[in-house]
């Protein structure tokens, strides 16, 4: 098993940049694949990066391509999620996931452990 805290989150303006960090304890971190997902008042929740288990590919919807970078230091137990030119519509509690498989899923019905959340909140 593997357990997930999330910190990094926070209030920024439009434009402005945050680092999401996720610190696994358990075994074997780089067994793991990892994701964020994302999740608004009312709405379902969203993936948004992905990274496997060596670090060496990773995954992002078009919504966030070009303005989100997922990496990982395995030999830290950490994944994180850099956000750059954030936007209102970026207004999400975020969640790190793992799952222990070779490639990334996209769904989060595919993930078996998760963090506890924190916030983002950009204002305009």
């Amino acid at each position: 098993q593997v357990q997930l805290v999330e910190s990094g989150g926070g209030l920024v303006q439009a434009g402005g940049s945050l680092r999401l960090s996720c610190a696994a304890s358990g075994r074997a971190f780089s067994n793991y694949a990892m994701g964020w997902f994302r999740q608004a008042p009312g709405k379902e929740r969203e993936f948004v990066a992905g990274i496997t288990r060596s670090g060496g590919s990773t995954y992002y919807p078009d919504s966030v391509k070009g303005r989100f970078t997922i990496s990982r230091d395995n030999a830290k137990n950490t994944v994180y999620l850099q956000m750059n030119s954030l936007k209102p519509e970026d207004t999400a509690v975020y969640y790190c996931a793992a799952e222990r498989t070779f490639s990334v899923p996209s769904m989060s019905s595919q993930y078996d452990y998760w963090g506890q959340g924190t916030q983002v909140t950009v204002s305009s």
